[in-house]
């Protein structure tokens, strides 16, 4: 059995499909009979209007392990973006939990025993798109979390990278607020 998963964030950013397409989750991994277990059924009980928690699903009674909760970063309030969200993205999120378990970022000895949190960004946008590629959209999807869960996993970026190159990195808001362009 693997050392004990306490509590591990990671977050990425894949983008570089169509308008609409990036994805940009955030994780927390961590054992259930812990601090994460809290967590993970405080949101599973506590629904918010416009902001529904879901277990993450390959199909509509298929839930992947680790046990994972989906929780959108915006506000839901149209059934096109929902079901664009409780499909493609749903399952893109279930898809890419199994790879980080068969990649050995989650150990497989530990499928039962943790819990994910996924906090969810798809741009509202995708609901205006007549000709959304769903294959673009659950290839990103699938891929960001993958790697929010190795980020979270390895402890990345480490904080020896970081303090390497706080100076050299801008947040690109920050950046485009500074040209006057937000």
């Amino acid at each position: 059995m693997s050392d004990r998963i306490i509590m591990r964030i990671g977050e990425a950013l894949v983008a570089g499909g169509p308008p609409g397409t990036a994805a940009e989750p955030e994780v927390a991994i961590g054992e259930m009979d812990g601090p994460m277990g809290t967590a993970f059924a405080t949101l599973l009980g506590d629904q918010v209007k416009g902001h529904s928690r879901v277990l993450s699903l390959m199909n509509t009674d298929i839930m992947v392990r680790p046990p994972t909760i989906c929780v959108s970063k915006v506000t839901v309030d149209n059934a096109r973006y929902t079901n664009i969200l409780m499909g493609t993205v749903q399952y893109a999120t279930s898809m890419g939990v199994l790879d980080a378990v068969r990649s050995g970022d989650i150990p497989k000895d530990k499928a039962n025993d943790l819990g994910i949190i996924v906090s969810v960004w798809l741009n509202p946008q995708v609901a205006e798109i007549d000709d959304l590629d769903h294959q673009v959209l659950f290839d990103i999807h699938r891929k960001a979390t993958t790697l929010a869960i190795r980020k979270a996993m390895t402890f990345e970026p480490s904080i020896d990278w970081l303090l390497e190159n706080q100076e050299k990195i801008v947040h690109k808001y920050f950046e485009r607020g500074l040209k006057g362009e937000i």
